[in-house]
Formats: C-alpha cells, sequence, structure tokens
C-alpha cells in the first residue's frame, strides 16, 4: 500500500501529527551525532568483507593463532570490534605456539573450563586501533597502549628500526595490511598477568590435590605422639621437652601400624576416587564395556576402592570398546575369568604416560607386577609410544592419562593383555621308561624260621612283622 500527501492541507495535518509524537512522553527519537558516513568493513547485511583483516589472519601463515582464535569462539567478537574501529593485531609465529610454548600451559589453555584465560590471552594481541610500521616508535622511547582486554601493551624501538612488543621483539612489521587493521609478526606469545595468576593458581592446587602414598604415622619415643617439624625456636628460649622427660624417659611405644582392611582410620576416600575414574571412563567415551566389568559384572570396584582407603596406588590398563569386543565366550563364560583378566590390567603402582615411557626409554624394556600374581605384565618402547605384551597379545598406549589424582592412574589400551603360556618343552624323541613295580621288602632267613615256628602254636598274628 502506497501512501501520499497532496496539498498543503495534507502537508499541515502531517507536520502537526510529527510534533505531537515529538512532544509525547516516553517516546524518544534518536538523531545520529555526525551525519558523515563511517567506513566499516562490514557490509550492511552484517557479514564480514573479504577484505578485512580477519579474513587475512584465518588465511595468513599465522595457523595457530587463527586455530586458537576459533577455539577461543572470538570471531563474532572480533567482527564487532572490526565493525567499530581498526585494529591491530600482534601475531606470534607457529614455532613459538608449537614447540617453544610450555605443553602444561598449552593444556591449560585448550581445556574447557579455561576458555575465558584463552579469550583474555588472545585480546591481549589486539589493540583497537591501527598502528602502522610508520607509527612505531622511532626512537628509544615506549608508547603505552590499551588492549581489547583491558590490559596494555607497552612498544618500544631502539632507534635503528627494531621494536619490541613487551619483550617480544617485532620479527615482521606490516606482515598484513588491510583498510580496517594491520598484523605484526611477534617472536613468541605474550601472556597477560592475569592468565599467568589463573595458571599458576590452578598449578598449585593440582600438586597439592596429588597427594603421595605415606607410609605409617612416625612416633616420637620420648613425647609418646607424631613427629612433626619442630617450629623455629628464638635463640635462649627455653627447651622444647623438660630435662626429667629427657633423662627418664617413658617406656617406649613401636610406631602405630598402618590402618589395615576395615580398619577405622581411613586416609584416602578409595571409593569416591574409584567412582571418580569410572565416571571419567565413561564421560570419556570408548570405554564402557570396561566400566561395565568393574561396576557390574565383577566387584573389582568396590575392592579397588577398599585398596586406595588403606593408602595403596593403582595404575589401570583400560582396554577400549573394539579391544573388549574381541573377547570370546569360552574367555568370559569360566568362573572367576573376567576377575583374572582384569587383575592382570592393575598395577601396584602410581605410573603416567610419561614416567613409563621414559622407563622404557632409558631400561629398554621394563616387567611391571601386577594383581594377578605371579604373573608380569612388559613393557617397551614402540613407534614413539609405549607397549605392552608380546607378540600377537600385545596392546599399546592409545589414551594416555585419561584419569590421574594422585592415587589411581589410568591409561587406555588397543587390546587386552594375557599372561604368557607356560609351554613346558618336550624332546622329540622320548624314551619309554620302564614301569616300576613296587616290591616288597624281603625278609631274613632267621625271621621266616621264627614266624613259622609262631604260626605252628597260632601266636603269629601278634607281631606285625609276620603279617
Amino acid at each position: 500500500m502506497v501512501f501520499g500527501i497532496y496539498g498543503v492541507a495534507n502537508l499541515l495535518f502531517f507536520s502537526t501529527h510529527f510534533l505531537l509524537l515529538l512532544l509525547m512522553p516516553g517516546i524518544c527519537i534518536a538523531l545520529p551525532e555526525n551525519s558523515k558516513p563511517r567506513s566499516s568493513s562490514l557490509p550492511s547485511s552484517g557479514q564480514i568483507s573479504s577484505n578485512s583483516v580477519l579474513v587475512a589472519l584465518l588465511d595468513s601463515h599465522y595457523t595457530e593463532l587463527a586455530e586458537l582464535v576459533e577455539k577461543a569462539l572470538l570471531l563474532q567478537t572480533l567482527e564487532e570490534t572490526v565493525g567499530s574501529h581498526n585494529i591491530t593485531i600482534f601475531a606470534p609465529r607457529n614455532e613459538a605456539l608449537e614447540r617453544d610454548l610450555d605443553p602444561e600451559f598449552k593444556r591449560f589453555l585448550l581445556e574447557p573450563g579455561n576458555l575465558r584465560s584463552l579469550q583474555t590471552l588472545l585480546k591481549f594481541h589486539i589493540i583497537p586501533t591501527r598502528i602502522g610500521s610508520d607509527k612505531l616508535p622511532s626512537r628509544t622511547e615506549s608508547t603505552r597502549h590499551e588492549t581489547l582486554s583491558n590490559d596494555h601493551l607497552h612498544l618500544s624501538g631502539n632507534g635503528s628500526g627494531e621494536w619490541t612488543v613487551n619483550r617480544a621483539k617485532v620479527i615482521n612489521p606490516n606482515a598484513v595490511n588491510r583498510p580496517d587493521g594491520v598484523i605484526h609478526g611477534i617472536e613468541c606469545l605474550l601472556v597477560p598477568q592475569s592468565v599467568q595468576d589463573d595458571f599458576n593458581r590452578r598449578r598449585s592446587l593440582r600438586s597439592i590435590t596429588a597427594v603421595k602414598p605415606e607410609g605409617a604415622p612416625e612416633v616420637d619415643p620420648r613425647t609418646h605422639r607424631l613427629k612433626k617439624p619442630a617450629p623455629p625456636a628464638e635463640p635462649g628460649s627455653s627447651p622444647a621437652l623438660p630435662i626429667s622427660d629427657a633423662l627418664a624417659p617413658g617406656p617406649s611405644l613401636a610406631p602405630a601400624p598402618a590402618p589395615g582392611p576395615g580398619g577405622p582410620h581411613h586416609h584416602f576416600n578409595g571409593a569416591a576416587q574409584v567412582k571418580d575414574f569410572i565416571q571419567t571412563l565413561l564421560h570419556y567415551g570408548g570405554y564402557n564395556e570396561m566400566a561395565d566389568i568393574l561396576v557390574n559384572l565383577t566387584s573389582l570396584a568396590t575392592e579397588m576402592g577398599r585398596l586406595v582407603s588403606e593408602g595403596y596406588v593403582l595404575t589401570v590398563l583400560a582396554p577400549n570398546d573394539e579391544a573388549m569386543a574381541k573377547l570370546t565366550t569360552d574367555q568370559l563364560s569360566e568362573p572367576g575369568a573376567p576377575e583374572q583378566i582384569m587383575y592382570y590390567h592393575l598395577i601396584p603402582e602410581y605410573q603416567t604416560e610419561e614416567s613409563m615411557y621414559n622407563a622404557v626409554r632409558r631400561f629398554g624394556k621394563v616387567r611391571y607386577d601386577t594383581l594377578r600374581l605371579p604373573h608380569k605384565v612388559d613393557a617397551q618402547e614402540a613407534d614413539g609410544s609405549v607397549k605392552f605384551g608380546q607378540g600377537d597379545g600385545s596392546a599399546y598406549l592409545f589414551d594416555p592419562d585419561i584419569y590421574t589424582d594422585g592415587r589411581i592412574s589410568v591409561q587406555g589400551i588397543d587390546g587386552v593383555l594375557f599372561p604368557p603360556e607356560e609351554v613346558e618343552a618336550t624332546p622329540v624323541d622320548k624314551m619309554v621308561q620302564p614301569a616300576k613295580v613296587a616290591v616288597k621288602p624281603r625278609r631274613g632267613k632267621l625271621l621266616e624260621v621264627t614266624c613259622q615256628m609262631l604260626g605252628a602254636f597260632g601266636q603269629d598274628s601278634r607281631f606285625s612283622t609276620c603279617q
């Protein structure tokens, strides 16, 4: 429908109603402060231009940085930023993110729970202002610029055409130049202090939760109390123990024994830790059969919880579902067969992927004890990984460190392990030995005559020798 305004009367009618709309309370009409059009890389449809600096970043040789931007879900935020003003991106080279970066720090950034730290780290490399090579400090001076993470970067020059950004050298200025931004290549990653503090806090908490095994508590025979580190004593202070106690100590007490099975003093909550690692197997995916055997088919989960509660540590070699599917009915139908199979996959040591790989690299072949006594499982290096077992029954370390809490370590393998069968070597030409016949012991001649004389009188039954 098309509306038209004809004549002076209609024009006055329209103008009057428009003024009334302006004077009505509760209705605000925002007028632009500057009518001059602003250059933007975003067209009216909201899609980013093909000549944008973001498209150039995704297509550039800074592939590691582009991959981190996509994992951090920052593309939408950066599109909005580019639509408002030009930006400057300091892009670390790929080697700085692949080889030079601490693996533990990179693992921390890629964890789903640390998405905010990853976003803060990437925003720290972006300044919402265009700073080309012509605007970089030319002399020995330093300029301060605010980044998208609300932190500040310091740009400085040495007077010879070289620049640094927070101690990171600018190795490729103006690597990518677009109408809405510029990218400078730098030699290393820039880490804001807030992200570094989060990483240090998470690393300290992880070291606290990984409790080392402890033995029986040690008792001081003089005080009859648990030994504790003595606080620092000031010079000239009174002795911690009375002189009489030192001269005439009481009866010596043996150290308290380690908590036994079913004891009232449990240092660790083994049931909770076993439940956590079984839930981790289920959420990790591909190890449902292993979890089902531990919980439903056997009572191994309960037994493992008791062992951990008593202070023991365990390393579980968990076969994946594909390996468990290859087990035959005969291997599982025998009484106690599932338990024996699982016992051979439980190592009474705390081993991680790094410790086992370092051991096989150093010693070549390592034999680990299992809960299926007296059998042991062999480990050796193969194809840059750890190989368990020998021959066709071998398995490789497939998913390392699925669960590690300092007490229980779960390592995923791609096969089910069986102890080597004890085959007795028999010679080909086996000589047939004559059968041994038990010969009754012969009695002496004098004893036979005596027995005959006693038999004549009917007295031979009294002597066992004559029977």
